[in-house]
């Protein structure tokens, strides 16, 4: 997607409060991909990305930054715990699945957009089955009405949704389950039913069954099995694979916790084998998916860790030198929780708002108000853990929690001031307040 890094920023900046540095990071990164993408191939070839560290407390948008930008340009995402892999030859999931739950998402991408091109023609043979099987039913009551004047009558009355709930049978597609139940990690995935299929035809039973179905639903899952019919597999799959190779993204987090602090035995040696395996995957390599073979070498990985305990320089060398781009995040102050209370499209206050509504609440939020939750925030998150932006999730469950509870069905306006917080979080001022106190 042809997008500027100051575009993109600013597209950043309406759901993301501050961490100016490391949106102008990613969105640098982004930029780069699609300058590659306009290159000739066998400069192209050359050029791969550089993969970014992010250092910051939890809560701060190291997770959301990545994830907005994904989402902003169509790239299959995927964002992934680095503690639950384990090195190869330890019982637990090995690092290539990360790149195999990429493919997954791609694929679904490619599915999805291909289906949209389908759908008009998949929706016009959906129809036909659907009707059909109502003026079957249809007739078995009304023996003496003429089938034509019968399958008019239900075009019409199908077309305007007023057979919904009109029960039909209708060969449907049977979801087969899984014959083999794979260990962890093992998730290549082996299509069970061609294998006995091409052995032994005819050994497994029939792929559909006879199914008593409301219209409604029927249309729903014949859509699908119609745009399946509609679709190359073989061309989904290919699309799918360059898809995850030119433009997937994979959130590396909590990268802190494999990092050997020390250098003794025990889980150091498991945790600098978990890095090992890494370290092929962010330099370039070929993984084996049931789609087919992916190669790494252009995908980009953003690791991100609050590193409280150990340090980047706690990486093994040769991983660090595979990032070398890091960018710290700073912690929330009070102006930028005030910030995140009002400024973003997906503002908590404004959820607030819109889910009262639901109940005929017209909620409205008192600057002083929002001051005070902005205060209440970085007081608790400087007394205890730092949680940063997800304090307020807390505080503001806290602070409705009487209003969510108490609703009736009569319409009404409720404004959320300064005594009402004072009120309804006395507990949290008190101890802030003998905090002060406290030598």
């Amino acid at each position: 997607m042809d997008i500027l890094p100051k575009e993109i920023v600013t597209q950043l900046d309406r759901y993301i409060i501050g961490q100016k540095e490391a949106k102008r990071v990613v969105a640098i990164a982004l930029r780069n991909r699609y300058r590659r993408s306009q290159l000739p191939k066998e400069i192209r070839e050359e050029i791969t990305p550089k993969n970014i560290i992010m250092k910051g407390p939890t809560g701060v948008g190291k997770t959301e930054i990545a994830r907005r930008l994904a989402k902003l340009v169509g790239a299959p995402f995927i964002k992934v715990e680095a503690t639950k892999y384990t090195e190869v030859g330890y019982v637990g999931r090995d690092v290539e699945s990360m790149i195999r739950d990429l493919v997954e998402v791609a694929i679904r991408m490619v599915r999805e957009k291909k289906q949209k091109e389908v759908q008009e023609k998949a929706e016009k043979i959906v129809e036909k089955r659907i009707v059909s099987a109502i003026v079957a039913e249809k007739k078995k009551r009304a023996v003496d009405v003429a089938e034509s004047i019968l399958t008019e009558q239900t075009y019409a009355e199908y077309r305007d949704k007023k057979l919904e709930n009109f029960i039909i049978e209708l060969e449907m597609k049977r979801e087969l389950k899984p014959m083999l139940d794979l260990p962890v990690g093992m998730s290549m995935g082996i299509e069970i039913g061609s294998i006995f299929d091409s052995i032994a035809p005819g050994t497994l039973p029939k792929n559909t069954k006879k199914k008593s179905i409301s219209v409604e639903s029927a249309r729903e899952q014949l859509l699908e099995e119609e745009c399946d019919k509609l679709i190359d597999r073989d061309l989904i799959s290919q699309e799918g694979i360059a898809l995850a190779e030119q433009s997937g993204i994979i959130f590396l987090d909590e990268i802190d916790k494999i990092g050997t602090v020390g250098r003794g035995g025990g889980p150091e040696v498991s945790r600098e084998g978990v890095q090992r395996d890494l370290l092929p995957l962010v330099e370039g390599s070929a993984v084996q998916t049931k789609y087919g073979t992916v190669k790494t070498d252009y995908i980009l990985f953003i690791a991100a860790g609050a590193f409280h305990v150990s340090k980047v320089s706690d990486l093994i060398p040769e991983l660090q030198g595979r990032f070398p781009i890091r960018v710290e995040l700073a912690s929330l102050n009070k102006g930028d929780f005030l910030k995140i209370l009002t400024q973003p499209d997906n503002a908590i206050t404004k959820q607030y708002e819109q889910l009262l509504s639901v109940d005929g609440i017209n909620l409205k939020f008192d600057k002083d108000a929002l001051n005070l939750i902005a205060e209440l925030a970085e007081n608790e998150n400087e007394a205890n853990e730092n949680l940063g932006a997800r304090r307020l999730h807390t505080i503001m469950e806290m602070l409705l929690e009487e209003i969510s509870f108490n609703v009736s069905k009569t319409p009404q306006e409720v404004i959320i001031d300064k005594a009402f917080v004072e009120s309804n979080m006395k507990n949290i001022i008190k101890k802030t307040d003998l905090k002060n106190y406290v030598l």
